[in-house]
């Protein structure tokens, strides 16, 4: 209750608010442009002083530790916007899977005589779950006394899909200037089926590039890194032993500046390296298997978890793997 008395709204502009409050009807979430600025900035302010408590626990300077607050901080805001469309995303590809269906019931009501608002209305069945509520809202407006073709626009504008705005147009130009509407609709049903059946034949070609990237964003990188992790771990050991057998330094090898002299990086460094690089490439690899697979890439925000965990995994178990292999010398 706390969260909703104080009011976010006052720090943004009247357009900026506007933006967000069309951003959540996209995504068809019943919430307050107010709730979700409140989210945002106390899950932001949150998580930077976390992250930078964290660091300055963790012998961070001052100015570090607020600066890795602070990309934390932005990070959640991101996380925060791209759920955001995803949520909008899986809501138009669901309205346009339910379509080509509804448009064909359309126009075999409009046959029997009725006027295209009835015979949305009619169509509009249960099983379209929100795009029905779409539909009777729409027949709401028009009894109210709103023009049908301005009601079709607004209707339109709750979706960001180009296939629904584009057979608006067409609905809309044909309603203005006269033509067989049965027909139309009953041939935008079958172009937007037809188009469905392409986009999947076509991801069905793409599917080598697509083993491709997960291939090499969730196995090759995790193993290369691990391997490397433990290539630094032996390495470091065998300089301890030589540094321990030679206390008083090196000699020079002939040249004065080509003196010998042991890795600036300890192993503990590049594992929190190879953390942060896994964590980034696998997620980049999720979005990038959902671009070329579907065309969206905020789709494999669902798999960015899942690819994360396993890609953390595999570098662990490699580590393991090829530190039991090197025991013999330490490195285990």
């Amino acid at each position: 209750m706390a969260l909703l008395e104080v009011n976010f709204e006052r720090l943004i502009s009247r357009n900026t608010a506007r933006a967000i409050s069309r951003e959540l009807d996209l995504a068809g979430m019943k919430m307050s442009v107010n709730k979700l600025l409140g989210i945002c900035i106390i899950g932001a302010v949150a998580t930077l002083i976390a992250v930078s408590f964290v660091m300055f626990y963790m012998q961070f300077n001052f100015l570090i530790s607020w600066g890795g607050g602070m990309v934390a901080g932005a990070v959640f805001m991101g996380v925060i916007y791209m759920v955001l469309e995803f949520y909008i995303d899986a809501r138009k590809t669901k309205m346009e899977n339910m379509l080509p269906d509804f448009f064909q019931i359309t126009a075999a009501n409009l046959r029997s005589g009725i006027s295209l608002e009835r015979a949305m209305l009619l169509a509009a069945r249960p099983e379209f779950t929100f795009l029905s509520e779409e539909v009777k809202e729409l027949n709401r407006r028009v009894f109210g006394g709103q023009t049908l073709e301005l009601s079709l626009a607004e209707f339109g504008q709750r979706y960001r899909s180009f296939q629904l705005n584009h057979a608006i147009r067409m609905i809309s130009e044909s309603l203005r200037y006269g033509g067989a509407m049965a027909d139309l609709i009953g041939q935008i049903s079958a172009d937007m089926r037809n188009q469905q059946l392409i986009q999947k034949e076509v991801a069905g070609q793409l599917l080598m590039y697509t083993i491709f990237v997960a291939f090499a964003g969730l196995i090759a990188a995790p193993v290369l890194y691990g391997l490397t992790s433990q290539m630094i771990v032996v390495t470091d050991d065998v300089w301890n032993g030589i540094l321990q057998s030679n206390p008083n330094g090196l000699p020079s090898a002939g040249v004065s500046f080509l003196k010998p002299a042991p890795p600036q990086i300890t192993p503990a460094q590049y594992d929190d390296f190879s953390y942060a690089a896994i964590i980034i490439i696998t997620g980049f690899a999720s979005l990038i298997m959902s671009a070329i697979s579907s065309g969206s890439a905020v789709k494999g925000l669902r798999f960015m978890p899942i690819f994360i965990v396993v890609g953390i995994i595999i570098f662990i178990m490699v580590q393991n793997v090829i530190g039991a292999m090197f025991s013999g010398l330490g490195a285990a």
